[in-house]
Order: structure tokens, then sequence, then C-alpha cells
């Protein structure tokens, strides 16, 4: 007699129904289904970006890093001026 036994279950239903409503158990039954297929569906999609992403970095060499410019120099500021000015 354990708490799979076809009564059990008929009286967990029947609780279910009656604090939910039987109107709003439709809706959340979709809304749950709409929630497991979005999910699926992303689950899904991000294995297929991991082996996309091994795939092409497996076949292709990595490029080389691009090489950035010397930075300008900077022109003193006047207030660069003033403070060589007091301390001299």
């Amino acid at each position: 007699m354990g708490f799979t036994s076809p009564w059990h279950w008929a009286i967990v239903a029947v609780v279910v129904i009656i604090l939910f409503g039987s109107k709003k158990l439709p809706d959340a039954a979709r809304g749950l289904g709409r929630s497991l297929r979005i999910f699926k569906s992303e689950v899904k999609e991000m294995q297929n970006d991991g082996k996309s992403d091994t795939d092409t970095t497996t076949a292709q060499q990595p490029a080389a890093p691009a090489q950035l410019p010397p930075p300008a120099p900077v022109a003193p500021t006047n207030v660069d001026a003033q403070h060589d000015a007091k301390s001299a």
C-alpha cells in the first residue's frame, strides 16, 4: 500500500482540481509545455553551438594577434606648464 496505488493518485488529482480550479489547470499545463519546449530548444542550440565551435577551432589555425600602433605622444597641457613654473 504505497503512494503509487491508483486510489491515492485519484485523491491527489481531486485535491489539485479543488485547490487550483478546473479553468487554471489547462492554462498552467499549456504554460509548462511551452516552457519545456523553449528549454529543450535552447539546450539543443547550446549543444549545436558547442559542436560547431569545436569543429571550427580544430579546422582553422588561430589568427595572429593584430599589432596596435604605438601610442601617440601627449602634448603638455596648461596645468602641466603651471606646475612646472611653480616648482622652478
